[in-house]
């Protein structure tokens, strides 16, 4: 896919593409795992990026069988991930997108953040780094009926930005947001974020590694 002519809305992934937090959410993962004695795989893991924590949880309950509920599960890693976040002084937006953000937002260019995360997540981290002004609409994937890698966040969030899918743009660092971008047929650039080297982006329309190069293009 080309592409557009005419970029006029921009859709952001968050975790690992606004803000470095991947390894956060890791941490909050596997102590979750380790408090209902699951041993969870790298090569599961990855699976799971890019998924809501519901459907992370639905699917590890299937697969081992477990006696919790996955909503149980979903609220042990949210306080654990809370914990994490607010005790570590060093989480810091990704390196300049602040600057990409600003950048579209002063050119008229409709911004949209679709998640994965729950929504109380995306307001604690736009609340932390001042980012609610920016934005048009925010979309958890935790509040769809599907989660990446189905494409039902990215056709939301092209009809909350009231821009045509030809005018739009994704912003993705996981396979599975690269494949709900694919199937939404929406121009799909892949962030190469050394955090995430685990992510292929083999099926983006184009690689990014710094997104000064992507200010360049817009």
């Amino acid at each position: 896919m080309k592409i557009p002519k005419e970029i006029k809305c921009v859709i952001f992934d968050m975790d690992g593409v606004i803000i470095d937090s991947e390894e956060i959410h890791k941490k909050a993962y596997y102590e979750t795992f380790r408090s209902v004695d699951v041993d969870v795989s790298e090569k599961l893991y990855k699976t799971l990026t890019g998924s809501s924590t519901i459907n992370a949880f639905q699917k590890l309950v299937h697969h081992f069988n477990l006696k919790e509920k996955p909503e149980e599960l979903v609220l042990n890693k949210r306080a654990r991930y809370v914990n994490l976040f607010e005790n570590d002084p060093t989480l810091h937006l990704v390196k300049n997108v602040e600057n990409l953000i600003k950048h579209c937002y002063y050119k008229k260019i409709t911004l949209i953040l679709a998640s994965s995360s729950a929504m109380v997540n995306i307001n604690r981290v736009f609340n932390r780094f001042d980012l609610h002004s920016y934005f048009t609409a925010k979309i958890s994937g935790a509040d769809l009926i599907a989660s990446k890698p189905h494409p039902e966040i990215f056709e939301k969030a092209a009809i909350l930005g009231k821009t045509s899918k030809e005018n739009c743009i994704v912003i993705e660092d996981s396979d599975n947001g690269i494949k709900a971008a694919n199937d939404a047929n929406i121009f799909v650039f892949g962030y190469k974020n050394p955090m995430c080297s685990d992510q292929t982006l083999e099926h983006a329309d184009a690689i990014i590694e710094d997104f000064y190069e992507l200010q360049k293009i817009i």
